[in-house]
């Protein structure tokens, strides 16, 4: 690696390769295309920002709306998470940055294209939309990363993603990244990389040695207060449901009960996301209640806890979500609830997720496994956590035209409008 890279990565701690890095570096570096399958968690990120920012380093700047460099990615905790990790190693290269993605206004994300961004890290939605418009050309960049294509191949995302490829040189390099290969992945490969170089280490189906599994067996109506008592102990927990509903409810329920959390799902606005991540991050919220939004690239340090409040659907959701914890070498617990309706399909789940999970049998929340698996004194904060949004600027109300019959002068017949004056709408809080 060029020495400014290496300096950087030493004083974030970062000294020896993962084995998807270790793998995958040296073609990477040399300009090849290549194709890497790690499980999450593996080091997959560093995997392609270090040959991206190394290449890229001593070259021409960036002209306006023609970026030199593409990362595609799912979701937009993604992207910012990509770029919280690409933004020490651009500034020590003088590379400058700019992420697009939707749920947000789009005149920063056209300003920062139109003064020269060397990378852009992209939704594919928002990022279509852009070039449609006229604001971004693809027709100069020189490496194209594509990260968690399995999972943009989940979401919808890939006749998206081969319009963004058909926009770039066809003899670019091409970095493709998934913790799995299917059909859909393969038809990318066949169609965009050229004479890729394959390397796999720590696959998604690779069992994670630092990972204990657990299921509870409990009945539907004790399934909140054996959720209250894990997440009460100390350390961060990620609960996982089916749903944005019930993801909703059950973050409402946890804070009723005394657990911060805070809620992560689809039906938020990008900046209630923001919020609820932030207040996860900083531990002023100590449960993450998620749909499968949260399965894939967000970090947070220290997840000592994973629950599935509902079974995923499928092996791959299953093992995506558990990656939350257990990250870059740390111990860590994954637990499934499971009601009566539902032994058949956990059983079928975990078998078909190569794991052999420790089964129990719980009454309530007073069952001795629950210390054991989350353990520690409980805390409960009266009232949880309410994450505020911010308030609305107040607008002044422009005078109306008197209608037929009154003379608009205070008092006579003509009936105010607006009910309590000109008072703003007091916004709810986000929980």
């Amino acid at each position: 690696m060029p020495a400014d890279l290496s300096t950087v990565l030493a004083d974030l701690g970062i000294t020896t390769p993962t084995p998807i890095q270790a793998a995958t570096l040296p073609d990477s570096l040399a300009g090849r295309d290549v194709l890497g399958r790690g499980r999450t968690g593996s080091g997959k990120t560093y995997a392609f920002l270090l040959p991206l920012v190394a290449r890229l380093s001593g070259g021409r700047p960036a002209q306006s709306r023609r970026p030199r460099a593409l990362v595609l990615a799912p979701t937009r905790e993604l992207v910012a998470q990509i770029e919280s990790s690409l933004k020490p190693l651009a500034e020590a290269a003088g590379l400058r940055t700019r992420t697009v993605f939707g749920g947000v206004g789009q005149n920063p994300q056209v300003q920062g294209l139109r003064a020269g961004a060397d990378i852009v890290l992209a939704c594919p939605g928002r990022l279509e939309d852009l070039i449609g418009q006229g604001h971004c050309d693809l027709g100069a960049v020189e490496i194209t990363v594509l990260d968690e294509a399995d999972h943009m191949a989940d979401l919808g995302f890939l006749p998206a993603v081969r319009r963004l490829l058909d926009r770039t040189p066809r003899e670019s390099q091409r970095l493709l990244f998934s913790a799995t290969l299917d059909k859909a992945i393969d038809v990318l490969v066949k169609r965009y990389l050229r004479n890729p170089v394959t390397h796999e280490a720590d696959s998604v189906q690779s069992p994670v040695a630092t990972m204990d599994h657990h299921v509870l067996h409990v009945a539907r109506e004790h399934r909140v207060d054996v959720l209250v008592d894990l997440t009460s102990a100390p350390g961060r927990t990620v609960v996982f449901t089916r749903t944005k509903y019930g993801a909703k409810a059950l973050t409402r329920q946890l804070n009723r009960a005394g657990v911060p959390s805070v809620e992560l799902h689809g039906n938020l606005s990008q900046g209630a996301r923001t919020r609820n991540m932030d207040a996860f991050h900083s531990g002023r919220a100590s449960t993450l209640v998620a749909t499968d939004i949260a399965a894939r690239g967000i970090h947070v340090d220290d997840v000592a806890l994973v629950v599935h409040a509902d079974p995923p659907v499928e092996h791959k959701a299953y093992l995506h979500r558990s990656g939350r914890t257990a990250r870059a070498g740390a111990r860590g617990t994954v637990v499934t609830l499971m009601t009566d309706e539902q032994v058949r399909e956990v059983r079928s789940l975990t078998r078909a997720a190569g794991i052999k999970p420790t089964t129990t049998k719980v009454a309530g929340s007073t069952h001795p496994v629950l210390a054991t698996l989350a353990p520690g004194e409980r805390v409960l904060v009266p009232g949880g956590l309410v994450v505020e949004a911010p308030a609305q600027p107040q607008q002044r109300s422009r005078p109306r035209p008197p209608r037929s019959g009154q003379s608009g002068r205070p008092g006579g017949n003509g009936r105010r409008r607006g009910g309590r004056g000109g008072r703003g709408r007091v916004s709810r809080p986000t929980s």
